[in-house]
């Protein structure tokens, strides 16, 4: 297979190669109980972007690659206007009223083939020697992600290619995340561009690489569109025959951004996109807005209780949630991230157990210290996590690099235990 098998979770200290069933809790469940993964869920366009990729060459989890890729739309049951729902008033229920007729149905998808998948990639690839093809339909239950993925070669090398399809919601924040480029400080690219098509299809290219601390060069190129209806194609190339433990066979992926624009965006992916099934299990029905976050801007609050003496150095957007300061005091930079959520209190014990404090006012704290995990050289990781009684949670990570996967900048974090259990205890995250 050009790509490696997924057979368990990528290590939960890494935000961008967490667990699978982070995916299914990326709306503030709780977090794995490992802390150094309790921290990674505000970094959410890095994860989905590496759940993504991961999702694409899974064969025992296809509901989660559906969840990941973006389930099927499912039209609403009931009618509106003057459908079924007002058939027994006004007109419809008047004495000689004549009955109206019933809309015709519309065909249900046809569903999309392997071969097909396969065929198509083959098709719209450019002239060179193509090999290890492989695929998957909408046939293969209880998938509703169809996927391609090959091996090409245009003469200067072999390269893994896969394409996978999907639905997102049109308007919602899955979409806009997912044309959304990732942070440089969470996932380490070359280059990211977002564009809109004519047609209003939104286009994002990434140019990255397969491992964030760059211990081996292998480049990973990801093109992902989604249409205003919702169609989502993903396509991802490396510069080696496959994603991980095959040797670099080309000095870049075959495809530039320009060919990765055009293959993505092709128009017979879209025609595959509406011959996937209607999923069952996903109940949407029309733009929908992004689960609201609780409290302040995450950035601006943490701004605004920093201490004196803090330069901000790079910061994230100012987003509910979670945000980021990268600061220095002169002794080189620092990665401050918070994570602020609600409805946590289901899952106290998991989070806070032996060696965690109890506040007078029931607040439960915690307090770890250890090495980093994202293969930044000599990076410790500082946290303090917090719980209300009433479920409310505030978590503060602190390192002693500008970003985790860099080298250490500094001995320490440039705020202290005690600075930053008087941040995650603020009230000022809840007004």
């Amino acid at each position: 297979m050009p790509h490696d098998q997924y057979n368990g979770p990528d290590l939960p200290s890494d935000p961008f190669e967490t667990r699978l069933s982070s995916a299914l809790h990326d709306t503030g469940g709780l977090f794995d109980t490992d802390r150094a993964a309790l921290v990674a869920a505000g970094a959410a366009r890095g994860r989905r972007l590496k759940l993504r990729r991961r999702a694409v060459v899974l064969g025992g989890a296809a509901t989660v690659v559906a969840a990941v890729l973006g389930g099927a739309l499912v039209l609403p049951g009931g009618g509106s206007g003057a459908g079924a729902g007002q058939s027994g008033s006004g007109q419809a229920g008047a004495v000689g009223a004549r009955p109206k007729a019933s809309p015709t149905p519309s065909p249900a998808p046809a569903g999309v083939t392997k071969q097909q998948m396969i065929s198509t990639l083959e098709k719209l690839l450019p002239k060179g020697r193509l090999s290890e093809q492989q695929g998957r339909g909408t046939d293969e239950e209880p998938s509703y992600a169809p996927m391609a993925s090959l091996v090409f070669d245009d003469g200067k090398g072999p390269a893994a290619v896969t394409v996978a399809l999907g639905r997102v919601q049109p308007g919602s924040e899955e979409a806009r995340q997912t044309v959304l480029c990732p942070d440089k400080v969470y996932i380490p690219h070359d280059d990211c561009r977002t564009t809109r098509l004519a047609d209003g299809s939104v286009v994002m290219v990434f140019q990255g690489y397969e491992y964030p601390d760059r211990r081996v060069d292998t480049k990973h190129w990801l093109a992902e569109l989604v249409t205003p209806t919702g169609q989502h194609v993903s396509v991802m190339e490396w510069n080696a025959a496959q994603e991980k433990d095959a040797p670099i066979s080309r000095p870049e992926p075959p495809l530039d951004p320009a060919g990765l624009t055009r293959l993505v965006s092709a128009q017979e992916w879209r025609a595959l996109v509406d011959d996937i099934p209607i999923d069952p299990n996903q109940q949407t029905g029309g733009p929908t807005r992004a689960p609201e976050q609780p409290g302040a801007p995450v950035r601006s609050t943490l701004q605004t209780l920093l201490p004196k003496g803090l330069n901000v150095v790079d910061r994230s957007s100012n987003e509910a949630g979670f945000g980021y300061l990268v600061v220095d005091d002169g002794k080189g930079a620092s990665l401050v991230q918070v994570n602020v959520q609600t409805g946590m209190s289901k899952d106290a014990g998991a989070l806070f157990g032996s060696g965690s404090e109890t506040l007078p006012d029931g607040t439960r704290v915690a307090v770890h210290q250890g090495p980093g995990e994202k293969g930044g050289e000599g990076v410790v990781m500082w946290t303090v996590d917090t719980l209300r009684t009433d479920g409310r949670r505030v978590v503060i990570s602190a390192f002693n690099s500008g970003t985790q996967h860099d080298a250490a900048t500094r001995e320490t974090p440039a705020l202290t235990i005690a600075q930053m259990r008087a941040i995650a205890l603020s009230p000022q995250w809840w007004k």
